[in-house]
């Protein structure tokens, strides 16, 4: 057996009025992500450390957003695509594990729906995924609430 990791870390501007999607659900919040997709950070953060531990490149590689293709696409269907392309090099998931890093709204009652929702795109078990969430401290532009980003780790095997 074959077992390889990979990182993934992404990044968005937050934006009054805009909508917060965060490990494929629709968060309540005053301030969302901003992006050409629909600007998930945790989805992105997961695609990148998949994509990285396979060695297909990144999210941006495949999915550019220079393309009109992917303009507000829900990014659990860029999540599906990624799992295609690992299971067309016969990879299949060991393990993820995500931090996400904003100040506000508080994440800790929406883990349960976001690894639900992500453990069924990805056709794996819910105790295959760790979603911890943080804040910065008040510190740089997450602590200004200007940003949001995540970091995700992902274990693979053929």
């Amino acid at each position: 057996m074959k077992v390889r990791v990979g990182f993934g870390f992404d990044v968005h501007q937050l934006q009054a009025g805009k909508e917060l999607w965060l490990g494929g659900i629709k968060i309540p919040s005053i301030k969302g992500a901003v992006g050409h997709s629909d600007a998930d950070v945790l989805i992105h953060a997961i695609c990148d450390a998949l994509l990285g531990a396979a060695g297909l490149r990144d999210i941006g590689f495949h999915f550019p957003d220079t393309s009109s293709e992917f303009k507000g696409i829900d990014s659990k269907i860029l999540l599906a695509r990624v799992m295609e392309l690992l299971k067309k090099e016969n990879y299949s998931i060991g393990n993820i594990d995500c931090t996400l890093v904003l100040e506000n709204p508080k994440i800790n009652p929406h883990i349960d729906a976001m690894k639900q929702t992500l453990a069924s795109v990805l056709g794996i078990e819910i105790t295959d995924i760790g979603i911890k969430a943080t804040t910065n401290e008040t510190m740089g532009y997450v602590g200004r609430e200007e940003g949001v980003c995540a970091y995700a780790v992902a274990l693979i095997q053929k």
